[in-house]
């Protein structure tokens, strides 16, 4: 496993984010109807399906394709979603914007970022039973695999593993924020669909990283 990757070949890893959330459409919104509109997947793959028609014919690095799926989902997809989750790619291209090679201090910057321009959005905290019960861990993991020097597949793992163990802790969240706030102790029992999606493609992102690095 190498090091890193080059930023210019990193087109595919937001052509796999676009595959993942169409691949889950139906099960992200089937999630949310359950305390929620029902419409979270739906929403996202309408996002993500027109980011994939503006980049097939584009020959763009990770940073500019990751730049069109954040303006597209900030100018196209109503909701909460859409502007945090566009907010959290632009802000991902933003901070790769110039850098010729992603490490993992360089992926931990862009996730770094991202979960910021997520807090500028709104207060949601761990244990809100929102996506930050996935992102903050999944952050936490990557920072601490930077600054213990683990290799960069290591650095990823922890970063999925982590992830993934707090996208679990929403199913015994009560919701504290958002429409499902409404239902007090009915929105126990059931994962917060943001917080799905968010795994989703943490984990995507990762596990295409590391191939990129092999």
């Amino acid at each position: 496993m190498g090091a890193g990757f080059r930023e210019a070949d990193g087109k595919i890893i937001v052509e796999r984010l676009i595959e993942i959330i169409h691949a889950n459409r139906a099960y992200l919104s089937e999630i949310d109807g359950a305390i929620g509109d029902g419409d979270h997947g739906i929403n996202m793959d309408k996002g993500f399906t027109m980011a994939k028609k503006e980049l097939s014919d584009r020959n763009v690095g990770m940073s500019e394709a990751l730049k069109s799926l954040g303006r597209i989902l900030v100018d196209e997809i109503g909701g909460s979603m859409g502007p945090l989750y566009g907010t959290f790619f632009k802000r991902m291209a933003r901070a790769s914007k110039d850098k010729e090679y992603i490490d993992t201090s360089e992926l931990y910057s862009m996730l770094d970022a991202a979960y910021k321009g997520i807090q500028s959005l709104g207060d949601a905290k761990v244990g809100d039973k929102t996506l930050v019960d996935t992102l903050d861990p999944a952050v936490a993991a990557l920072k601490s695999a930077v600054d213990n020097g683990r290799d960069f597949a290591s650095a990823i793992d922890e970063m999925i593993v982590a992830a993934e163990n707090g996208w679990k802790t929403t199913e015994n969240l009560v919701a504290r924020i958002g429409r499902a706030s409404r239902l007090g102790e009915r929105s126990r029992g059931v994962l917060d669909a943001g917080a799905t999606s968010c795994y989703l493609m943490i984990k995507s992102l990762g596990e295409t990283a590391k191939e990129l690095a092999g």
